[in-house]
């Protein structure tokens, strides 16, 4: 590079220094994964009706915004817009990505949408934060993480979120599950025995239950209820039901795919959108 085609000693200097503050910022925050990133309401909440003892609810992997097959440039309006189809009471999210620089794509959906928004980090992608989130129209009482690394090759979490009904208190448990079969057992042990979710809970997520396992048999003996998953990934032409919504003192009475043309586009997963009534 010619002298005339450098930036300035100045300038270079400035992007050093940006350089080392980010990479000492991705250090920092590596070491406390999982943990909570944003938990926050709508800049425009409506004021509604109570959280019933029936609601809607949705599962949605959204690939970091990037699209079906993961090439293209981060978009999280993409997603966002199948978000809105969904039209469920609350949405949990799997492979949320949070730049560093910049707006925040999963606040401004939310507040477009007029959604309360629970995240939690668990790991440091290279972009930004990774990690699973949750939607809610109501507030949401309170919210912990749950650390399901079981693997130095994975790093997995759970972001538990608790809300009051007008027939008691539920938590609605949003994650992402490992794909090797021995870290997923351990994983879904961990969450079915956890002391604070042994109240009605509802588990959503991308489960990687791509064949049957001890995992994906404790989650059906435990709260399947009998009811069988639609087919999510991939999203073009869906073969594996990954995707799918489990209820203890509750019990899941609708799931479905959904599979509008912005679905196929938007992520490789599909989402699946279910009914959910407290009480067995």
């Amino acid at each position: 590079m010619s002298a005339e085609l450098k930036p300035p000693r100045r300038q270079r200097e400035t992007q050093r220094g940006e350089k080392t503050r980010l990479k000492a910022r991705k250090q920092a925050l590596q070491a406390t994964v999982p943990y909570l990133a944003v938990v926050r309401s709508p800049r425009h909440p409506r004021v509604g009706r109570e959280m019933s003892s029936e609601f809607s609810v949705a599962t949605y992997n959204v690939h970091r915004w990037s699209g079906m097959n993961g090439a293209s440039t981060p978009d999280a309006a993409r997603a966002g817009f199948v978000i809105s189809e969904l039209g469920a009471d609350v949405i949990a999210l799997q492979e949320v990505l949070r730049p560093f620089e910049g707006e925040d794509p999963l606040e401004r959906i939310a507040d477009a949408l007029h959604l309360h928004v629970a995240f939690a980090t668990a790991r440091v992608h290279r972009l930004g934060e990774l990690g699973n989130a949750i939607l809610s129209r109501w507030p949401i009482t309170s919210v912990f993480t749950l650390d399901l690394t079981f693997s130095n090759v994975e790093r997995r979490s759970a972001i538990a979120a608790q809300f009051t009904t007008n027939a008691g208190p539920v938590a609605i448990v949003a994650t992402h599950l490992a794909l090797v079969d021995r870290t997923r057992q351990q994983q879904v042990e961990q969450l079915l025995g956890h002391p604070r979710l042994q109240g009605p809970v509802v588990l959503l997520g991308d489960m990687n239950a791509w064949r049957r396992c001890k995992a994906t048999r404790a989650l059906d003996e435990e709260l399947g209820g009998g009811q069988r998953f639609p087919r999510t990934f991939p999203a073009a032409s869906p073969m594996l039901a990954l995707d799918r919504v489990y209820a203890r003192g509750a019990s899941v009475t609708e799931v479905a795919a959904h599979k509008t043309p912005a679905a196929r586009r938007a992520s490789d997963h599909l989402p699946v959108v279910a009914r959910v009534k407290i009480g067995e």
